[in-house]
């Protein structure tokens, strides 16, 4: 299964577990794919070196190396319009409709709301952990 991950999914994966953490295991262990595009792997570094002051203990480094070396990484053009309220939300469905990638998994509630733009589902991390990764 291919998935995009919103910057605050894979960043509470890393520093917090819980839903976001089995949704990280699954990549790790081959039960998804995580797509991404260079801009969306910019934001994760630009937010992985801003939270990374405050929690020194956790090495960003190799982890951010293993998801651009483990990841689909496409090239996706913007989209037309701007659909989410921030336009830096854009980013995943950009990526997501340029990928042939149905799912979306983002705790944000702007990005939520274009629910079923195109087709992409947006899942909360529990609703996917529960609904894909039950073992």
């Amino acid at each position: 299964m291919r998935v995009v991950l919103d910057t605050n999914v894979l960043m509470s994966g890393i520093f917090f577990g819980g839903a976001p953490g089995k949704i990280l295991n699954a990549w790790r262990t081959g039960v998804i794919v995580l797509v991404a595009s260079a801009e969306i792997i910019e934001e994760y570094v630009a937010t992985a070196e801003a939270l990374s002051a405050r929690y020194e203990s956790v090495p960003l480094g190799p982890i951010l190396a293993l998801i651009v070396q483990h990841s689909e990484l496409w090239q996706c053009p913007p989209l037309t319009e701007q659909v989410c309220t921030d336009p830096d939300d854009d980013r995943f469905l950009a990526c997501a409709l340029a990928s042939d990638t149905s799912l979306i998994v983002s705790g944000d509630k702007g990005l939520k709301r274009v629910s079923g733009y195109h087709d992409i589902v947006l899942l909360g991390p529990r609703q996917f952990a529960d609904e894909f990764l039950q073992s």
